[in-house]
């Protein structure tokens, strides 16, 4: 099995993606271990804030306001730049990878000052688990899923 793989793609503003891991080989969960945003549009030529999120609850968090305490907010990002020389780029992303991905997960995304699509970037690495192992990563997720 391939050692990482990628997920990415453009989403609209405000807007969420499910990234699917029902097609994935039995017996691996998966950790995110890079979470990266870039603009779609006048890139440099204008101020602009990208927000993401990535969640294995139920439902989007909003990466305007991430809750750290939430336990399903299992990646953030963000990508800025200013025309100021003192700013002119800021990108950074924080990923829990020590959380193992064995259900789908909600990707939001928002660009704060035009509302342009988002560029989004998810790296994740397979980990092989026993069946024992397997179960309980189920169970953890679905826990999180559920509340």
């Amino acid at each position: 099995m391939k050692k990482e793989f990628v997920m990415r793609g453009q989403t609209a503003s405000g807007e969420t993606e499910v990234l699917n891991f029902s097609g994935y080989k039995p017996g691996y969960a998966y950790r995110l271990v890079e979470f990266v945003l870039y603009g779609s549009t006048n890139i440099g030529g204008v101020n602009t804030e990208l927000l993401g999120s990535i969640t294995a609850g139920k439902t989007a968090i909003a990466p305007t306001d991430p809750n750290f305490n939430d336990e399903a907010l299992i990646g953030v990002a963000n990508w800025s730049y200013t025309e100021s020389r003192a700013y002119p780029k800021v990108s950074f992303g924080i990923v829990n990878d020590t959380f193992l991905i064995t259900q789908n997960l909600i990707l939001m995304v928002v660009n704060a000052n035009a509302g342009t699509p988002v560029n989004w970037q998810c790296r994740f690495k397979p980990v092989k688990l026993s069946d024992t192992e397997m179960a309980n990563a189920n169970l953890r997720q679905f826990h999180v899923f559920d509340e």
